[in-house]
């Protein structure tokens, strides 16, 4: 994380907007890529495995590219939109074999604990991110995994491109009251927006029985349902464990001001 007046002033000053509402549209083919992706992997077969892998990338990916927009819109800057694509690719594939590892070895600890029901929900971290999460631990677990991700890519800028897990997670510990706090709201509103989901999910399975549509128009209804509820759930990560990271910085600017001040 930045350490430096420089660094916090580039995360903390108000920058010169652009693209304006057009900037949420950046994350649309790399989700719409995900959702096709899981949609096969759903099928089963010898494409599941590789259809996961390629869907993790593309939601880590999306996240990266809103990343940006999301640091602008609290008021911050950044410079992770200025990276190429190859490089920008680079940064996600490091990021996801990271975090997978990580939450390999979480499942593993569950399931040595005896906890063999919850231990595959620790897979499924990255997923959370954009698509529904079954159970409430599940949804704070893809929260922590979504602060770390948001914590490697600003670390990483500051960094020469460099990703670092161990970084990030010190990061994630020195500004745990805000990043926490963050982490905690956005469990909570994972949980709501899985209601919602679960009652549109509803709505359309209903549809699906009762309506004389064809094949393809009921596929093409459900795809946009989940891809509509992939983009809402990623923004709203990204803009709440922002405004936590901004809360951060802001608070430790000012209690380093406070301490420098004493006689």
């Amino acid at each position: 994380m930045p350490n430096s007046l420089h660094e916090q002033h580039r995360l903390l000053s108000l920058p010169e907007l652009s693209f304006g509402p057009l900037r949420f549209l950046e994350t649309v083919p790399w989700l719409a890529l995900a959702a096709v992706m899981r949609l096969i992997a759903s099928r089963g077969g010898p494409l599941a495995l590789p259809a996961v892998g390629v869907a993790c990338i593309a939601v880590v990916h999306a996240f990266f590219v809103a990343t940006q927009r999301s640091i602008e819109l609290a008021g911050g800057r950044t410079n992770v939109g200025a990276l190429d694509f190859a490089e920008q690719i680079r940064l996600s594939f490091a990021i996801v074999w990271r975090i997978g590892i990580l939450m390999f070895a979480t499942s593993c600890t569950v399931l040595a604990a005896g906890c063999g029901s919850l231990a595959p929900l620790f897979m499924l971290g990255l997923d959370g991110m954009a698509f529904d999460q079954l159970t409430d631990p599940g949804k704070f677990w893809s929260a922590a995994i979504a602060a770390l991700i948001l914590l490697m890519i600003v670390d990483a800028e500051c960094n020469d491109g460099a990703v670092s897990l161990f970084r990030a997670a010190k990061a994630l510990a020195r500004r745990s009251l805000w990043i926490g706090s963050a982490m905690v709201a956005l469990g909570l509103v994972y949980i709501v927006l899985g209601w919602g989901q679960g009652y549109v999910r509803g709505a359309i399975w209903s549809f699906w029985q009762t309506s004389s549509s064809s094949q393809q128009i009921k596929n093409l209804i459900y795809f946009v349902f989940i891809f509509s509820f992939a983009t809402l759930r990623l923004w709203v990560t990204l803009l709440i464990l922002t405004y936590g990271l901004k809360q951060s910085y802001i608070r430790g600017a000012s209690a380093s001001g406070a301490s420098s001040a004493r006689p």
